[in-house]
């Protein structure tokens, strides 16, 4: 493909957080242009009706997520929609040829028990597992060059990584002493609304959760393991 030329993306899931935020930062991208945007709540309604500050833009408007919408329209499709939501949609898009960047977790493992442990259902395309590469592109630049889904690391497990692989690799760090204490702002828990997450709980406040089971612990785990060659078990 020549660089003069763009290439055309698909937001899934674009009126969430990530979906937005992917909006911005792609609409001011001189090799892209963004022709489907996905969104089950605001289907047929004006970008800008919903989020102000992207008036001004020209965008197209939020219409109904269905895979042979997209199928024509995009090379490429950035997937925001949470787990196990969009995995089944992800992989028909994949079948169809178009590339997916999944901001979601449904493609991190490689192992889809793991899957299963971690989110308590079956993964509905386990034949792309092994096939997906985590997008962490420090240090899986060579293979995302090629990659036709890419599953895009989850927000702790990138801090941590970023920090823990290049001590792992070159052998400055004790691997079993591993302890990971991590802070993440109220958004991490997306736009749906929660009683935990209402201004008067969280103002001023601090809290540990799902401590001891949570969800990022294998994803960081699977990765770190793969650096050092064997199984690694950490603290988080």
């Amino acid at each position: 493909m020549a660089t003069h030329d763009k290439v055309r993306v698909a937001v899934v899931g674009a009126s969430g957080y990530s979906g937005i935020e992917a909006v911005r930062i792609l609409s001011s991208h001189p090799f892209v242009e963004l022709s489907v945007l996905t969104s089950e709540h605001y289907a047929g309604r004006e970008v800008a009706d919903v989020y102000r500050h992207m008036a001004g833009i020209d965008l197209p408007p939020f219409e109904e997520l269905r895979p042979d919408l997209v199928q024509g329209r995009a090379e490429v499709a950035i997937s925001c929609l949470p787990e196990t939501v969009g995995t089944a949609h992800t992989a028909e898009l994949i079948k169809a040829g178009v590339k997916v960047v999944d901001l979601s977790a449904d493609y991190r493992f490689k192992d889809a028990a793991q899957f299963r442990t971690t989110y308590g259902i079956e993964h509905p395309a386990p034949h792309l597992l092994k096939e997906a590469v985590y997008g962490l592109s420090e240090f899986h630049r060579h293979e995302l060059r090629e990659a036709r889904l890419v599953a895009t690391p989850g927000c702790f497990p990138t801090g941590a990584l970023l920090a823990l692989l290049p001590l792992i690799r070159r052998d400055l760090i004790e691997p079993s002493s591993i302890i990971i204490d991590a802070k993440s702002g109220t958004t991490g828990a997306r736009r749906a609304a929660s009683i935990e997450q209402l201004f008067a709980e969280v103002n001023e406040n601090f809290r540990a959760y799902k401590v001891g089971n949570h969800r990022h612990v294998p994803e960081m785990e699977q990765e770190i393991s793969a650096a050092l060659g064997r199984d690694i078990a950490l603290l988080f």
